[in-house]
């Protein structure tokens, strides 16, 4: 992983844990306002470090609807549309 890749990974980890505690989902949108008038190769890697971040956060909670859905005898999850399917 290269520099500005740890930078912007630890960021991006701190920002996502700061927009739970301020109750503010779209937080992370104004930290890369911020970092795009400084450093465009930064936000750039901030913004791929979140997107991968916000894509594992939702994938763990399917899967854990899911585990706790059989153990319960209830009906599992569906996952969500593909965006790109017609």
């Amino acid at each position: 992983m290269s520099f500005i890749q740890e930078l912007a990974d630890a960021l991006a980890r701190d920002v996502l844990a700061a927009q739970d505690e301020l109750g503010d989902d779209r937080y992370y949108e104004q930290m890369a306002q911020v970092l795009l008038a400084a450093s465009p190769t930064l936000q750039e890697a901030f913004m791929t470090s979140v997107r991968i971040r916000l894509a594992e956060r939702r994938g763990r909670d399917f899967l854990n609807r899911t585990l706790k859905a059989r153990r319960e005898g209830g009906s599992a999850p569906k996952p969500p549309r593909d965006a790109g399917a017609a």
